[in-house]
């Protein structure tokens, strides 16, 4: 009879165990030195290995060539653990046997010598289970058991666990596994049993086992069931109700477009094909993740990764802001799935809100800082908080207040017009107006606003970069920010960018330091306006927040 693949590849020896070597390196350790202890606890999630690592330790103490870290496999106790045949070995379900009778009666049989083995190991699975009895009657074999009596316990639950239990005991934390980890397993496994597959495939089945080996195993003994003895990504996509990656960039281009149109025309599409909006949320969000990781460390993306080029396009199509901002409508929009009037308008709804704060196409940063207010305008706004019953005269004059509110800043300016195609023009040494002008984005965008113009020698420029700031020195950003720079000034560019210890005058530094002038100026004439001063005297007021308010004229 055919055994299920989690049962057949269930590793025999440390040596084959996967993902857990902190376990395994002070297990090997403990036996080689021959430092045993008489009670181990092991803890984790499900489908990690502890039941695994528990039959191999007990081939350890038990192997007929001895005590040891890699025990034979071929003795008759190694075969017989490894068929559940052994009668030394005892293991126990405590969900099963949770009163203080089933203990009673273990702790009773521990008395004896084992039979036939070294040890007489007692492995107890879902130890939490069991009864405050069962617990306080085991602690004080637990303390002190006999010398030819081992004790493992495993347990998904740990904080279920008495503390008096927890202190007797050795306890090791197994760990979830990493997708590429088990997808790595499940291409050896299946190379072993002569089954074709897909990497992406396996990729798919290794992210629905949320870090358990065993059910990813369980997973591909579906998929080959379901695909007929072959695994392949459609077939395994539509097992598991995974979303297909083609909706998914369809939705982003339609953003990209600016493209409402668009963007509920494919969520249409989704419905009419059933598939789950939760699932595409939560898709959406990893492949944003994976955006974000394109446009900042590039090498992080697996370079056999299928949608790898897709994802570099949307890379330069959004700036690293948007990426940002789009995640967190996604995270919150799956978040509130369960609050909209149905699935379809939640998911909607978050399509367009993802639309509807697109950022605006005028440029992020202003050539020069903005001039403080003139004494024609009006005073900025401000949020005034009594102590005191505002009175009749208070109440009427602050809608007066509110209304005479008018912007610190004034209106960007407009950008230089564009130059005719074909023809060269001249810079005259202004970085910060420059890269105004450009309108970049991505790659290009990110290392103009961190640098600082050194020198302007021709057709070079050389740039700073602060150390903090380091990866944008990267040749990909350099070759997109030439590329805007060449198309701008109509002919070829050469760039050369150095690393700068400590502050640079960078765009992005001349932006925020404007920002704290409005700011600072926006304090100082509230605190001098009489209307203010006059609430604050009369009302023992104060002043609770003052903004600068951006208005264009």
């Amino acid at each position: 009879m055919t055994q299920v693949l989690a049962r057949k590849w269930r590793p025999r020896v440390f040596a084959d165990l996967k993902g857990q070597e902190h376990v395994v390196r002070a297990l090997s350790n403990a036996l080689t030195q021959n430092r045993l202890h008489h009670a181990y606890l092991f803890t984790g999630t499900r489908g990690v290995g502890k039941t695994t690592v528990a039959r191999i330790l007990a081939k350890c103490l038990n192997c007929e060539t001895g005590i040891s870290a890699t025990p034979c496999g071929q003795c008759s106790a190694c075969t017989q653990i490894d068929s559940g045949r052994f009668v030394d070995l005892l293991e126990l379900d405590a969900a099963s046997n949770t009163g203080i009778d089933n203990m009673r009666e273990v702790l009773d049989n521990a008395q004896y010598a084992p039979t036939v083995g070294r040890f007489k190991v007692y492995i107890i699975d879902e130890v939490h289970m069991l009864s405050r009895a069962a617990f306080n009657s085991m602690l004080k074999t637990l303390e002190e058991p006999p010398e030819h009596v081992k004790f493992i316990l495993a347990t998904t639950d740990p904080q279920k666990i008495p503390v008096t239990v927890l202190s007797r005991c050795l306890q090791f934390n197994l760990k979830q596994m990493a997708p590429e980890m088990v997808r790595e397993h499940l291409d050896k496994v299946l190379g072993l049993e002569g089954i074709a597959s897909e990497p992406a495939a396996l990729r798919l089945i290794a992210r629905a086992a949320s870090g358990s080996m065993r059910d990813a195993l369980s997973l591909l003994d579906q998929a080959i069931a379901y695909g007929s003895g072959q695994v392949h990504e459609d077939m395994v996509r539509s097992m598991l109700g995974a979303i297909d990656q083609r909706y998914l960039f369809s939705l982003l281009n339609a953003l990209a477009a600016g493209d409402g149109a668009a963007l509920l025309d494919e969520a249409d599409q989704m419905a009419v094909r059933s598939i789950a909006f939760d699932a595409a949320l939560q898709e959406l969000g990893t492949l944003l993740h994976k955006i974000a990781l394109a446009q900042t460390v590039p090498a992080a993306l697996p370079d056999d990764l299928p949608e790898r080029d897709a994802i570099l396009d949307l890379a330069q199509r959004f700036d690293a802001e948007t990426v940002q901002l789009y995640y967190q409508i996604a995270i919150l929009g799956r978040r509130d799935l369960a609050l909209a009037p149905d699935e379809y308008a939640g998911f909607t709804m978050t399509l367009l809100r993802m639309l509807a704060f697109m950022p605006a196409t005028a440029p992020a940063l202003t050539a020069a800082p903005r001039p403080a207010p003139t004494a024609s305008r009006a005073v900025p706004a401000a949020a005034l908080v009594a102590r005191e019953p505002a009175a009749p005269k208070l109440a009427a004059a602050l809608p007066v207040a509110a209304a005479a509110a008018i912007d610190v800043s004034e209106t960007v300016p407009e950008p230089a017009p564009e130059p005719a195609p074909g023809a060269s023009i001249a810079f005259d040494g202004d970085w910060t107006a420059l890269v105004t002008s450009l309108r970049l984005g991505g790659q290009a965008r990110m290392l103009a606003v961190h640098s600082e113009l050194e020198l302007c020698a021709g057709d070079c420029l050389q740039l700073r970069v602060p150390i903090a700031h380091k990866h944008l020195a990267d040749k990909s950003y350099q070759d997109k920010l030439r590329e805007a720079i060449s198309a701008h000034f109509g002919r070829p560019m050469r760039l050369q960018v150095s690393l700068a210890e400590g502050e640079a005058n960078t765009p992005v530094r001349q932006q925020n330091e404007a920002r704290a002038a409005r700011q600072s100026e926006a304090e100082a004439a509230i605190a001098s306006d009489p209307f203010v001063q006059d609430v604050v005297q009369q009302f023992d007021a104060r002043v609770v927040e003052i903004k600068s308010i951006a208005k264009e004229q």
